[in-house]
């Protein structure tokens, strides 16, 4: 499986443990992805996302989503989603 970069984080809110992630590709509820930095590395379901506090089930290049992080995650972490 091939890991293709759809997103970078642009802001952590660490009070309520929420990526802000900028997309550059799709994202949609039930994907997997992987967040990546100098000192960032885990795997996180993706079981709920908004834009603009809103609840979406999908969101495309150009959205700017926020979803539930289990850890610290900093401003251009890259987030990845595998390809078949």
């Amino acid at each position: 499986m091939v890991e293709k970069e759809i997103g970078r984080v642009s802001s952590y809110f660490e009070h309520v443990g929420v990526a802000a992630i900028k997309l550059s590709g799709n994202l949609k509820v039930g994907d997997t992805v992987k967040i990546k930095g100098h000192t960032t590395d885990f795997e996180v379901p993706i079981e709920s996302m908004q834009i603009e506090r809103k609840e979406v089930k999908s969101a495309k290049k150009g959205d700017h989503v926020g979803i539930k992080v289990p850890e610290k995650v900093r401003p251009n972490d890259a987030v990845l989603k595998g390809e078949v």
